[in-house]
């Protein structure tokens, strides 16, 4: 991975032209260098390290190499080819993008995304990972992250990996490990080799921050301290609520996660929490799968509702009245669960102004409508090289917190 420069100070670069143009070719359609700009972090005053849990796993039928829309957008019997009158397509979801379903790895969406996400006020992003090999999408979902860490670094946001063990058990049965143990090795090993040296990577107490979803498949302290053997320096190793005594030693803490009501929010912050060495708290604006309608399985059995962000607000509060030091924000889009805080057509921006004013953020000026204009025009102006460089320069003006410089460039593209 590249590595991740921070600067808190804007550095403005010599602009470079390309070749031909002049002065008195502003406004038109040659081609031009955009600014080198450093990003700059966004102004807040919410001490509280605020990360968001992220999917990379959707594919579209123009990503995939069989053509196919990916299984998170279809489950077993929804199709995105069919256009409803409303111009929606067909998905897996009670939810639909604002941006329409897309392509985890199309650095159009990240840029979006993150755009999104760092002018809400949010620090990094905890990516749900697979692990290394070629086996059903984790090859994909591999891939995708690193588009996302390449794009993360651009705009200056951190990032960690929460691991998924429970699909360790499908590497040996495919025959592409002898043990679920030498599956996770090789696993952390990449991890540890090509993300933990990130200067962006997130550091807590200093040591690189590995969550986990479970632990699933690894269930004995035996089994971490093996894995985790292999690894140069031990990570801030974080697991699910209530499932650290799986890890034993080598778990430093846990964190909370969405279900049911917020009773056990409370629990957590109020039993757990002081017993743990780091504890990360969750806020969730509601839960609703989709996983029976799409013929995905059974249906989890119970519903958090969205109620036009109560959910969001009352899981904000708990948090801040916790005081908690991190605090996961779940999710940015699962839209098969219904946790997705992306803008949505249901919800608009909503979710994201109410992050945007937890955070405590200076600017209280919105730019979330013209990062989405920035995609639509990186969509539109597709092929056309001279749109894209000032769309290239109108990023380069948001990452560097330059919001009001974007949005006249972005007026001055038809």
């Amino acid at each position: 991975m590249k590595k991740y420069i921070t600067s808190m100070v804007l550095g403005l670069m010599t602009i470079v032209m390309a070749a031909g143009c002049s002065s008195d070719d502003k406004g038109s359609d040659k081609p031009v260098e955009p600014e080198k700009i450093a990003a700059v972090a966004i102004e807040k005053t919410n001490s509280t390290k605020i990360y968001m849990h992220y999917m990379p796993w959707f594919e579209t039928n123009e990503s995939s190499a069989d053509k196919k829309w990916g299984y998170h957008w279809t489950m077993a019997n929804k199709n995105p080819n069919n256009v409803g009158a409303n111009g929606r397509r067909e998905i897996a979801s009670y939810y639909y993008p604002l941006i329409g379903p897309y392509h985890s790895g199309d650095k159009n969406v990240i840029e979006n995304h993150l755009l999104l996400m760092k002018y809400a006020g949010i620090d990094g992003v905890l990516i749900d990972w697979y692990g290394t090999y070629d086996v059903n999408d984790y090859r994909m979902v591999k891939e995708n992250t690193e588009q996302l860490i390449d794009m993360l670094e651009k705009v200056g946001l951190e990032y960690a990996i929460v691991y998924e063990d429970r699909f360790l058990t499908n590497v040996v049965n495919a025959g592409k490990a002898i043990s679920v143990t030498s599956a996770a090795k090789t696993d952390l090993a990449y991890v540890q080799n090509n993300y933990f040296t990130d200067a962006n990577y997130i550091k807590i107490n200093g040591r690189p921050l590995l969550m986990n979803f479970g632990p699933i498949t690894l269930q004995t302290p035996a089994e971490w301290t093996n894995v985790f053997n292999t690894l140069t320096a031990k990570p801030t190793f974080l697991t699910l609520w209530d499932h650290s005594v799986k890890a034993g030693e080598n778990a430093s803490g846990e964190y909370a996660w969405v279900y049911k009501n917020s009773s056990y929010l409370t629990n957590f912050y109020t039993n757990t929490k002081p017993k743990l060495s780091v504890a990360m708290g969750a806020a969730y604006p509601g839960f609703k799968d989709f996983y029976a309608e799409g013929g995905g399985g059974a249906a989890i059995g119970w519903t958090i509702e969205h109620n036009n962000g109560a959910a969001l607000d009352e899981t904000l509060a708990l948090a801040k009245n916790a005081n908690v030091n991190y605090l996961q924000l779940i999710t940015w889009n699962d839209f098969g669960e219904g946790t997705m805080i992306e803008p949505t057509v249901e919800f608009g921006y909503s979710y994201i102004e109410k992050i945007k004013a937890f955070s405590a953020v200076k600017n209280t000026e919105s730019a979330f409508p013209d990062i989405s204009k920035l995609y639509d025009l990186r969509v539109q102006k597709k092929g056309n090289a001279a749109a894209q460089q000032k769309l290239d320069q109108v990023f380069n003006y948001f990452v560097s917190m330059q919001p009001a410089k974007a949005k006249q460039l972005l007026s001055e593209i038809k």
